[in-house]
């Protein structure tokens, strides 16, 4: 056992060295490296969408209340528009708004989410959007029943948090997880739009196109706390299957309104039939539609 106390000095005591003065010209090591006058233009436009937004009453981040009811036939409605519907059709470009109807699209196995940041990302923000991603992968668990968590090895849902300096990093990534990835949409990541302010996309495995295996997510770094973590909530959850936005959706972040930053109720309950047993890969809209409408009662807790 070692003791430490304080006592006088019994022997002589050699002068210490003074060390040299620190050089003027030295600035101190900062946590993440300069940004660019693109990303910097970025971050200040940014922050003045979300004032803006939130001057106007929207991002809320409440889940919906009393000014936001919603019935069962509205939950069935929605479902059917954001589950079996995209928001973009890739083959086509981000701005083109998706057409018919497809079939319904779920993660079959487990989904093991990673979390993964551009160089230009500081460290204090590095750990804010690590813990907001835990946070929401244990409610994304809990709310479907699916095995979602948060591990490196084998992981098949990449977020990833960067910016405008970090786009070589970012398609040379790309590159490596998804290596059949095309090249329209390498394009989408690379000459994202402004007015893009994050996205996902899901990618399915094997023999079954409506059974997701990879999904990438990235979420642009120069924005601030709320925008950044309502893209969070967004883009994951879109990343499960709720693919498609819906002007009829409320309370919801699947709708183009901005009117709420963060997973709503309604949501979880569309997140909740996504991965309700009686329902399942492949089915067409009209195979669905009068399981939906069963799903949709038993949660609102309404008769037939």
């Amino acid at each position: 056992m070692t003791a430490v106390s304080a006592c006088d000095a019994l022997f002589p005591v050699q002068p210490v060295p003074v060390p040299p003065a620190r050089p003027t010209d030295l600035m101190p090591v900062p946590d993440a490296p300069v940004r660019s006058l693109r990303s910097e233009s970025l971050v200040r436009y940014y922050a003045r969408v979300q004032a803006d937004l939130q001057t106007q009453g929207l991002l809320r981040t409440d889940g919906g209340g009393p000014d936001t009811p919603f019935s069962a036939d509205d939950l069935a409605r929605n479902f059917e528009t954001i589950a079996f519907y995209d928001e973009y059709a890739l083959g086509s470009g981000i701005s083109v708004k998706g057409g018919s109807a497809g079939r319904l699209r779920r993660w079959g196995g487990p989904v093991r989410v990673n979390v993964e940041f551009g160089q230009s990302v500081a460290q204090d923000e590095r750990a804010t959007d690590l813990a907001n991603v835990q946070s929401y992968v244990r409610r994304l668990a809990r709310i479907t029943n699916h095995p979602v968590d948060l591990s490196s090895p084998g992981a098949n849902f990449h977020v990833m948090f960067m910016g405008e300096d970090d786009n070589a990093q970012l398609q040379s990534r790309l590159r490596q997880l998804v290596p059949n990835i095309s090249d329209a949409t390498m394009n989408i990541f690379a000459t994202l739009p402004r007015s893009i302010h994050c996205l996902v996309v899901a990618f399915s495995g094997g023999d079954n196109p409506q059974n997701y295996t990879k999904a990438v997510a990235l979420v642009r770094s120069e924005h601030p706390d709320l925008v950044r973590l309502s893209c969070i909530h967004e883009e994951m959850a879109q990343g499960l299957g709720l693919a498609n936005d819906s002007p009829d959706a409320r309370p919801s972040i699947f709708n183009d309104d901005d009117e709420f930053a963060l997973l709503t109720n309604h949501d979880e309950l569309l997140l909740k039939m996504l991965y309700d047993p009686r329902l399942s890969q492949g089915m067409t809209v009209d195979q669905a539609r009068p399981v939906v409408r069963i799903i949709a009662r038993d949660l609102m807790g309404q008769a037939l």
